[in-house]
């Protein structure tokens, strides 16, 4: 009978993340919402485009402050360094090309805000020393990632920014599976990086006294399937299931005083070529999605790479159109002759959203996507894609107390209340409601559903900086 009891209660106590379950290795999410759009990538890699020159952008390094090493008109190779964090001198970030520096662009009070690099016809790297990063220990395989300017791809939760060299995490988690809207198939871009993958991920686990854990949609078919030192958690559900905060919140939340590390998959074919050659290979396969391009594809280029020639040799539609580095939630708003950002793998172009529909409030609507079933129809076929563009279908006001976060938002955190904490820079709430869990990614989806227009991942982005600055 007292078997039995426990069993009962073993049963009803298992953990249950408000519409997260880790049963063993599986998780399984149940709120959230997949935004099915026109425009994804086919599984076909269009030849590689040569960009004369590479961009790249310190504000892409949120809380680096740049100190220069370089000037204008210095000739630097492709892992040489080209500015450091100046709180923290060891933390470098490395030029993706060789070529001339051909401009240094400042702003206020001469903050730097883009280096330029015309690149070399021959490219030529810097010919990092070799280590056995199977021998070496924990402090010297550090020492050599921050040296060889690959340390910027090591982010740390909390507060989201680069790793603190100093800290010791919990865990490292990596994301195996993209869910967001027209995300590259990490699987297809990763397959045959199993060498360079493996030496990334050795090396990465002797810089935690815990494990590495990776989600991803199949043990089976993911690259990671026959990889070692690694968790391997098979996830399920909507978007935000990929999203590696969400993976964070059911596997081994993060409490007060405790750290942990992240590092997007791509980044780690870069650590493991590094490892594994001794040279620092900026490259990227890019996927370029979007209604408005042409023939949505693959391409591999280089972080920085300029986008006109890719967005040229791929086609593009005419009229406006909204040129997004990254996906339609959490990218950043660019031109057609930007530069790829540096945590870049994505490019998204559709409609500029410049036309006002008469009434559209108050008719039927069955082109949009919309998680409530008031005068909308999208939840009647979820497999249907959608061709949206950027018109928000509203302006910004108060906050409106609907319930519709909390139907999208699977961590145990009260999404509403967390924002209203960060907007009043209330310290003991942001801390209590649970900040240190979470990145601006991961309210991109109450962002996209609020009938207010609030501004969410720039919300929650000020209130991480205000905890950093006032908690550390």
């Amino acid at each position: 009978m007292r078997f039995a009891l426990s069993m009962l209660l073993a049963v009803f106590l298992q953990p249950n993340i408000n519409g997260l379950k880790d049963m063993s290795q599986d998780i399984k999410i149940k709120k959230g919402l997949s935004i099915n759009l026109l425009g994804g990538a086919e599984h076909t890699f269009h030849k590689e485009v040569a960009s004369p020159t590479y961009v790249i952008y310190p504000t892409d390094f949120h809380g680096l402050t740049p100190k220069l090493v370089i000037k204008e008109g210095a000739h630097v190779k492709a892992g040489e360094t080209l500015f450091f964090d100046k709180n923290r001198p060891e933390v470098t970030v490395a030029s993706p090309v060789s070529g001339e520096i051909t401009e240094i662009a400042r702003g206020e009070r001469r903050r730097v805000l883009s280096i330029k690099i015309a690149a070399d016809k021959d490219q030529k790297a810097i010919e990092n020393k070799m280590i056995s990063f199977s021998e070496a220990s924990a402090a010297e395989l550090k020492a050599y990632l921050l040296a060889s300017g690959v340390w910027p791809f090591v982010k740390q939760r909390p507060y989201d920014v680069i790793a603190n060299p100093a800290g010791i995490p919990k865990a490292i988690f990596i994301s195996g599976l993209n869910t967001g809207p027209l995300n590259p198939d990490l699987d297809f871009v990763l397959r045959g990086q199993e060498e360079k993958l493996q030496a990334a991920l050795t090396a990465l686990k002797k810089l935690t006294p815990g494990s590495i854990h990776v989600g991803v949609e199949s043990k089976e078919n993911s690259v990671f399937g026959t990889l070692d030192h690694i968790d391997l958690h098979t996830v399920s559900g909507p978007h935000p299931a990929g999203l590696v905060g969400t993976q964070i919140a059911a596997i081994d939340p993060i409490s007060k005083g405790e750290l942990v590390w992240t590092i997007a998959a791509q980044d780690l074919v870069v650590i493991g070529e590094l490892l594994l050659t001794g040279k620092y290979n900026a490259s990227r396969t890019l996927a370029v999605t979007g209604s408005s391009v042409g023939a949505p594809q693959y391409i591999k280029t280089k972080i920085g790479a300029e986008l006109t020639g890719i967005f040229e040799a791929l086609g593009v539609k005419e009229g406006d159109q909204r040129f997004i580095n990254g996906d339609v939630l959490t990218g950043k708003k660019t031109s057609k002759e930007g530069s790829l950002g540096f945590y870049n793998t994505q490019l998204t172009v559709i409609p500029e959203g410049n036309d006002y529909e008469f009434f559209g409030w108050n008719k039927p609507v069955f082109n949009k996507i919309s998680p409530t079933r008031a005068l909308t129809f999208s939840w009647l076929n979820k497999k249907k894609k959608y061709d949206l563009d950027t018109n928000t279908n509203g302006e910004h006001r108060a906050f409106v107390i609907t319930g519709s976060y909390e139907e999208v938002f699977p961590l145990d955190i009260f999404p509403m209340q967390l924002l209203k904490a960060c907007m009043v820079k209330d310290l003991d709430d942001m801390e209590n409601l649970g900040l240190y869990e979470v990145a601006p990614e991961d309210f991109s989806l109450t962002e996209f559903i609020c009938i207010s227009k609030q501004p969410h991942q720039d919300i929650i982005r000020k209130g991480l900086d205000l905890m950093q600055q006032e908690l550390g």
